[in-house]
């Protein structure tokens, strides 16, 4: 904690409407912390509790936030195709040890328009073997989107599994030009 008498955690969220749903966003003051899916009011309101376990501290809802304002800018640029990368300031407290180890690897070295296999994402942080863990660090992951864990696929060419669903992996991927649009 720091000496500024600022020890009190406020994390500022909104829910943002988006071609892909109701995304909600949440920040603290050292970046970005959690985007959830499908964000109706029971999931935005599960999360809500998840975070005020996890963070302690008061949750704001605060959609004109400098940070919440740009990262919705940029999603939003994202996903109409006009923004291959995010430059966003990212609060990693929500993820530790081999999960957090691989997202970075994830969020660093597989970039837009390409995929990697859990296999061999796995093999990138010193786990030849670790596939199944890379999936549960997937499924762990509080920053989908911005931390890119649709573009992990499996080396047998299945799509994987995804936490906003197989639809919105799909549709990212076609987005990103990894996957054909689908025709209906």
């Amino acid at each position: 904690m720091d000496s500024h008498g600022q020890d009190e955690q406020q994390v500022v969220w909104a829910v943002v409407g988006t071609d892909i749903g109701p995304l909600m966003l949440a920040a603290t003051r050292d970046g970005l912390v959690n985007v959830v899916f499908h964000a109706t009011d029971a999931v935005r309101d599960r999360s809500l509790d998840r975070l005020a376990a996890r963070l302690g501290g008061a949750l704001v809802e605060d959609p004109d936030s400098p940070l919440l304002a740009e990262a919705t800018h940029q999603l939003r640029a994202y996903l109409a195709g006009e923004r291959h990368d995010f430059d966003l300031p990212l609060d990693w407290s929500l993820i530790s040890g081999f999960n957090r180890q691989v997202l970075r690897e994830l969020a660093a070295g597989v970039p837009y328009g390409t995929v990697v296999g859990y296999g061999d994402l796995a093999g990138r942080v010193g786990q030849p073997g670790g596939a199944q863990a890379v999936g549960a660090a997937m499924g762990a992951n509080p920053l989908p989107l911005v931390v890119p864990c649709h573009r992990v696929v499996e080396s047998d060419g299945g799509i994987g599994g995804f936490g906003g669903g197989l639809e919105t992996k799909r549709k990212l991927l076609a987005l990103e030009g990894v996957l054909p649009e689908p025709l209906f």
